[in-house]
């Protein structure tokens, strides 16, 4: 299951996913119908829970077990603390924080009784590495709420077969960012150069191959986490 699947990392995930031969259900407000019999497509805000109740549905109907849920669905809007509004404040929280919320307590069970799986959260490296540059409140509490759950999850449900994981990314080339600003963004990383979409796949990709690792904040961000 990967939610924000209609663009950008999702939809790179989707594809991936795909070719390893995984059935998928992707989600997204925006997403449009597949001809891929092994794709199943819900189309939904994730911030609403009867969203998460239709994605769990739709994946144990069609595949009958829930082995991988990505949540890669995020709302980033970079403002001064004191610019952000209440409207920024609900957006940011109903996707980053409800709609793992929802999803992933939905997902868990059926995993739990299968006795294994794997969730993998998509944050931000401005968690750990916060910029002057870049003001980015509202990104900090929400997505380092995912990466402190990630941990706590990781611990109590290591004994019962399920893995949880995230990746921490810098700034990647996907339509949240405009072509004019790459060059610019570029310069906040020690590598020179913003992150793509295949290097957050193949992150995730890793960590679902990687049986003996859970618990881990793996950052793909080009150097950020280093130092600059």
């Amino acid at each position: 299951m990967i939610t924000g699947a209609s663009q950008g990392i999702g939809a790179g995930l989707v594809e991936a996913f795909r070719k390893l031969g995984y059935g998928v259900v992707a989600t997204s407000r925006t997403i449009t119908p597949a001809t891929d019999p092994d794709m199943v497509i819900v189309q939904g805000d994730i911030a609403d829970a009867d969203t998460a109740d239709r994605v769990v549905a739709a994946a144990l109907s069609r595949f009958g077990r829930i082995d991988t849920l990505v949540n890669n669905a995020g709302v980033f809007i970079a403002k001064p603390f004191t610019d952000y509004t209440d409207d920024d404040f609900a957006a940011m929280i109903g996707v980053n924080l409800a709609g793992f919320f929802h999803l992933t307590r939905r997902a868990l069970r059926p995993m739990l009784d299968q006795g294994n799986g794997h969730i993998v959260n998509i944050t931000t490296s401005l968690v750990d590495n916060p910029s002057s540059t870049v003001p980015s409140v509202l990104a900090s509490l929400t997505k380092g709420g995912l990466t402190a759950a990630t941990r706590s999850m990781a611990v109590e449900y290591a004994k019962r077969g399920v893995r949880v994981n995230a990746v921490s990314p810098g700034i990647i080339a996907t339509p949240m960012h405009a072509a004019d600003d790459h060059e610019t963004l570029a310069a906040l990383h020690p590598l020179g150069r913003i992150g793509e979409t295949g290097d957050i796949v193949d992150g995730v990709l890793y960590l679902e191959s990687a049986p003996f690792v859970t618990g881990e904040i793996l950052h793909i961000d080009g150097g950020q986490s280093a130092g600059h």
